[in-house]
């Protein structure tokens, strides 16, 4: 086809209930009919024209359409309420335009990623396929909460930027008014770091109030869980009646979200293919993250050096829109394997092979296969929620402050209230593919806590690497020992020969995760807190451990 295209700005779509939604629409150069790509987006859609672009010129029908109550669209902004109805009222609008041949696809990453979602389930009968990249699954293991603590970090730094349009959109008549309400907005964010996240309650940020911004569900749910209804995938996969290729990330904040969005559509017999790289939770997908180069290969501009993602995903939409690209004789899993910085193609996820190992925590910070065969003397600290241990690295979306990704961790572990567990230099290496959990047991003298882990690669040199971490908040009776799973999502690494597997166990991650202020107030009320002394076991009759799925291979296993 030739570069020619057609462009219309700002098609009104309206909605059931009156809402006028405004989308450009892009047609490629001829008669058509054309399949339709759909993108429905809160971030303008102004921003998209790569996107567009691409789409084009592969004979698709491209709209790019603002979410209601965002840029060029009418209505209020809800951030997260909305777009199951908005979904499949657009769907049917977009089918319908001229030149449209009638099969409609979506796709997009995070937000965009859930709006695709909430059409599916709503089954317009014209969406055939969907390609949601890092996006979540059940938002309260996810963009709200995970394991029970908040997810201050990216709901603080989320909701604040993008109260930049509401407050530009409410004020835009009051040119001095709206002058001093972004002022004062900007000033909340450039200080998350410094002082916006430390604000109580963290439940119902006084930032939000001051600046008037909505909340994207994240207080709400906090005050109900049932709030978080309107943007839940959980459970609903099996309603829909599209092929779905889902995109994720190792280091990407919806990891597990994705996971588990794959194998609840590949249960219920749909339509699904699944791609992870060594990705955070940054679009385009870059192959340098945090600290680690993970080799051009992982960059998504270049897929293992074949092509780039955006042509995979159009290849998906093109098959279940048109025919047109035929089923590839490929598997329906391909994940990156960090350490040897590879792309390997699966049958099937989980893996069918990978074996739970568990790993010991042993006295003296020793990590081992061998379980205490006798009493050991527990370990303690003490968690103070005035000095929680920094986020540093990690499955992020949060302030610039807050790097991405693997990062080298001694300053975290130079900490007193960071337990330390290290096993001996593998003799080979071992591959761990799979989720991870941490089984503690554990005890505090609080009423209500918080038990971080995080599992790291120690390198030949002794730089120690985050891998992947979780939180879970409990509830306890103060110095009654009870068993606590913290689970850290999943990974796919090859421990290398030389490198030692680490565990570090805390009861803080801030500001990624709220401050449990250690009393069992609720995060909605709590502006006080005290220190939590806190007791980890690992004996004979209480074997702490971190629980590994490992990759057989025919060299040898963990030392130990």
């Amino acid at each position: 086809m030739t570069a020619e295209a057609t462009i219309e700005f700002d098609v009104p779509a309206t909605m059931r209930d009156g809402t006028v939604l405004l989308a450009d629409v892009f047609r490629p150069a001829g008669d058509g009919p054309w399949p339709v790509v759909l993108v429905r987006t809160p971030y303008g859609k102004q921003y998209l024209g790569t996107l567009a672009y691409t789409a084009v010129r592969r004979g698709f029908l491209t709209v790019l359409q603002d979410v209601r109550g965002r840029f060029a669209s009418g209505g209020e902004w809800e951030p997260l309420t909305n777009e199951e109805y908005d979904g499949y009222d657009t769907v049917r609008w977009a089918a319908a335009l001229p030149g449209s041949s009638g099969a409609v696809g979506m796709l997009g990453a995070s937000y965009l990623g859930n709006t695709q979602w909430m059409a599916a389930v709503a089954r317009p009968p014209e969406l055939a396929a969907i390609v949601p990249s890092v996006t979540w699954s059940e938002p309260l293991d996810g963009p709200f909460m995970r394991g029970g603590a908040l997810e201050l970090g990216i709901m603080a730094n989320w909701s604040l930027l993008q109260g930049i349009d509401t407050v530009a959109r409410r004020w835009r008549h009051d040119v001095p008014e709206l002058g001093r309400r972004l002022h004062a907005l900007v000033a909340d964010i450039d200080a998350l770091a410094s002082s916006t996240y430390w604000e109580l309650p963290p439940g119902e940020p006084p930032s939000f109030a001051r600046n008037d911004v909505p909340h994207g569900g994240f207080v709400a749910a906090v005050h109900d869980p049932a709030a978080a209804d309107t943007c839940r995938v959980a459970g609903r996969q099996a309603d829909t009646d599209v092929a779905a290729f889902h995109v994720g990330g190792w280091y990407d904040i919806f990891l597990q979200g994705t996971l588990d969005n794959h194998m609840a559509m590949v249960d219920a017999g749909r339509p699904s293919k699944l791609l992870v790289g060594p990705w955070p939770h940054a679009v385009p997908f870059p192959h340098q993250v945090g600290e680690v180069n993970f080799g051009f290969a992982a960059n998504a501009g270049l897929v293992d050096l074949r092509r780039p993602l955006v042509d995979l995903e159009l290849d998906w939409l093109d098959r279940w829109l048109t025919g047109r690209t035929p089923a590839a004789d490929e598997a329906p899993v391909r994940l990156f394997v960090m350490g040897v910085n590879r792309w390997r193609d699966e049958d099937a996820w989980p893996l069918a092979r990978a074996v739970d190992t568990g790993l010991h925590l042993r006295a003296g910070g020793g990590l081992t296969r061998e379980a205490p065969g006798r009493d050991e003397p527990a370990d303690t600290y003490v968690f103070d929620p005035a000095d929680p241990v920094p986020t540093h690295g990690g499955a992020l979306l949060m302030a610039s402050d807050f790097r991405q990704g693997p990062l080298d961790q001694a300053r975290v572990e130079r900490r007193p209230d960071v337990l330390v567990f290290t096993a001996e230099p593998l003799p080979d290496d071992l591959e761990v593919t799979g989720r991870v959990s941490v089984r503690l047991y554990a005890s505090t003298d609080a009423p209500s806590t918080d038990w971080v882990a995080r599992l790291c690669d120690v390198d030949a040199s002794g730089v120690s690497r985050n891998v992947t971490d979780g939180v879970v908040r409990v509830s306890a009776t103060p110095g009654e020992v009870g068993e606590h799973v913290v689970d850290l999502w999943s990974t796919s690494i090859v421990f290398r020969a030389g490198h030692r597997i680490r565990v570090q166990v805390t009861s803080s991650n801030f500001p990624r995760w709220d401050r449990n202020p250690n009393t069992g107030e609720s995060p909605r009320t709590a502006t006080t807190s005290r220190p939590a002394h806190q007791t980890v076991h690992h004996d004979a009759a209480r074997r702490s451990r971190v629980v590994l799925p490992v990759v057989p291979s025919r060299a040898g296993g963990i030392p130990g």
